[in-house]
């Protein structure tokens, strides 16, 4: 196996293919799109097709052609000698507006020619009166944002845990909770997610933290996503394109039907079988058969039926196109209750199978990335969690966590509670401009982590009372020894 298929991951193609899901970069910008044939992609601007993208390897840059097709841009060493002559400071330089020789006529008939945009940018720089007297920081960042303009260029990656997690976060942030990558790298480490893992997710970020604790786990082990409302959630989850096996060891559960699990009255609804759908099926068709039967035992004279014989073949063949109608709306009516009948069997089966898997209660991690308060979710959750095990909450605010770990510490069963939050800061590094970035994110958000312990209610119970006997004032002490006395 070379290094570009070992790099790909197991059961990832290094190859682009058709139907992959692909995320196209260009700059600093992400997009996820699906790589279909004749599909119209629009991004940052520029409009085009994936058709001749397929069979390239991930990580290959593209050129934006006429038409709309995607070509392999080909390594062109750049021209040096233009920037070798460099001003010394910018101070004599007026931005008036009229350095520029060439207009927006002439740049847009370059364009209609089929010049590429690296030519184009090439134009600029001889038709610019002020450009050499520019220094060397100036000329590079005029040609950086020239290219930008006018080179349209398109790099084609694999999705993976950072891309899409710096996606979703440049993006549309509120559908991730604000949640940064480098928190979500915390989030791993802390839960200590490896292959092999049961682990308990419940997120409502997309699918984006069920998608991470999947790629970690490289489809070994087993994962429990813990859902609210009537369905998962998983639009992140689809775009880093798991191969089948990765979904074979994906259960999931509501979490309306926690409660009624660890109280021991869980049970499913009967759903009704196929015996029953069958019958009624049966009478319907049986009905239809009786007025068929009935229709063609009506009684006929010979005579009758030699005088109106062409009459009563086309009522026949009436008739028949009826019955016929009838048997294919029957078949269809049929078909679709079986489905459904399946459909929900299989669900049933599915659910069954994730309540034993937490009635077992040995679940090697729990990972909370929610949108509801943390403390109820993570004290109900911790019961299907096996001791010397850890566990990571993550929220957007400090509050919560506040509580949820005063929550924790009276409760007991946890050892190890750290609430911390996450800094990051991005550098520019060039040769002799290296310095942090004018502009970074605010904040990252908040973790509370841990690790579980076995849970004595007895001890805990005393503990706590003794906990508050030794918050009362020692005038109030005093008193109710006095009463006890």
């Amino acid at each position: 196996m070379n290094g570009a298929a070992m790099a790909a991951g197991p059961g990832r193609s290094p190859c682009i293919r058709e139907g992959d899901c692909a995320v196209l970069k260009r700059d600093d910008v992400f997009k996820a799109v699906p790589v279909l044939r004749r599909r119209k992609i629009i991004f940052e601007k520029q409009w085009f097709y994936l058709d001749n993208a397929i069979g390239h390897i991930y990580g290959t840059t593209f050129e934006v052609t006429s038409g709309g097709s995607l070509q392999p841009k080909q390594e062109v060493e750049e021209a040096t000698t233009e920037t070798k002559e460099a001003g010394t400071d910018n101070r004599n330089i007026v931005d008036d507006g009229k350095s520029q020789k060439l207009t927006h006529d002439d740049i847009k008939a370059l364009k209609d020619k089929g010049i590429k945009g690296q030519e184009i940018v090439q134009q600029l720089i001889e038709n610019s009166t002020t450009f050499r007297d520019k220094t060397e920081f100036a000329q590079d960042k005029y040609i950086k944002k020239k290219k930008k303009k006018y080179e349209a260029v398109i790099t084609i990656v694999k999705p993976s845990t950072r891309i899409l997690s710096t996606m979703y976060y440049a993006r549309e942030p509120g559908k991730i909770n604000h949640l940064r990558y480098d928190t979500l790298a915390q989030m791993l480490t802390l839960g200590n997610v490896r292959a092999g893992n049961k682990m308990i997710v419940m997120e409502t970020c997309a699918g984006l933290v069920l998608g991470a604790v999947m790629e970690r786990m490289g489809g070994y082990g087993t994962i429990i996503q813990m859902y609210p409302g009537g369905g998962p959630v998983r639009a992140a989850t689809s775009c880093f394109g798991f191969p089948k096996h990765f979904l074979d060891n994906l259960h999931e559960f509501p979490l309306s039907k926690v409660e009624s699990l660890l109280s021991g009255t869980f049970s499913t609804e009967a759903l009704p079988s196929e015996p029953e759908g069958n019958t009624l099926v049966e009478e319907e068709s049986n009905g239809l058969s009786d007025e068929k039967q009935v229709t063609e035992e009506e009684p006929a004279t010979e005579a009758s039926m030699e005088v109106n014989q062409t009459e009563e073949q086309e009522t026949m063949d009436t008739s028949t196109e009826d019955v016929e109608f009838k048997e294919n709306k029957e078949k269809e009516m049929k078909e679709n209750v079986r489905e459904k009948q399946r459909k929900q069997w299989e669900r049933r089966k599915k659910l069954i199978e994730t309540a034993a898997l937490l009635r077992e209660r040995n679940s090697d991690g729990l990972i909370i990335a929610s949108k509801f308060h943390p403390t109820p979710l993570l004290l109900s959750l911790l019961e299907f969690v096996a001791p010397s095990r850890p566990f990571v909450v993550y929220c957007q605010y400090k509050e919560p966590l506040l509580e949820c770990y005063t929550r924790l510490r009276e409760r007991g069963g946890v050892v190890n509670l750290k609430l911390s939050e996450t800094w990051l800061r991005n550098y520019q590094v060039l040769p002799d401009r290296s310095h942090p970035k004018l502009t970074m994110s605010g904040g990252g958000g908040y973790l509370l982590s841990g690790i579980t312990v076995v849970l004595d209610k007895n001890r805990s119970d005393s503990s706590h009372s003794e906990a508050l006997k030794m918050e009362e004032p020692s005038s109030k002490r005093c008193k109710v020894q006095d009463l006890h006395c």
